[in-house]
């Protein structure tokens, strides 16, 4: 793994809140507001962005923990800024605070965790368990 970020260090991930980012279960939209399992998922990639640069070819980083505080709505067409800050990078794993914003209004904020693994290891984790291929 590259060492190549440290505490305080941010990536910014913008997008377009989309109908599909909207809660809905099983068919039928909820609440027409990005759902917090939108942001969950933008905020693992926002925090994955990192581990994108500092991957080695014989590496790939998972998803550990994931914690959200949905603040605000926020509605379709509108755009999300979503800042991952490094907090901590120890061993293999990357610490990250993340926070959505629609232009000054706060939507969400939390954190998440990612760790690095070998490719082979985690095919192998992968395999243990009857679905690696």
């Amino acid at each position: 793994m590259k060492r190549i970020y440290e505490k305080g260090d941010q990536k910014i991930y913008r997008k377009t809140i989309a109908q599909e980012d909207l809660a809905a279960f099983h068919g039928s939209v909820l609440h027409a507001v990005y759902a917090t399992f939108a942001l969950a998922r933008d905020f693992e990639w926002s925090s994955r962005l990192f581990f994108i640069d500092m991957k080695e070819d014989d590496e790939e980083g998972v998803g550990t923990f994931l914690q959200i505080y949905h603040r605000s709505l926020a509605f379709a067409g509108e755009e999300v800024v979503i800042t991952a800050t490094v907090d901590k990078i120890e061993g293999n794993e990357l610490l990250c605070h993340i926070e959505a914003r629609v232009g000054d209004r706060l939507i969400a904020d939390g954190v998440t965790g990612q760790r690095m693994l070998k490719k082979e290891r985690l095919n192998a984790l992968l395999k243990k368990t009857g679905h690696g291929g």
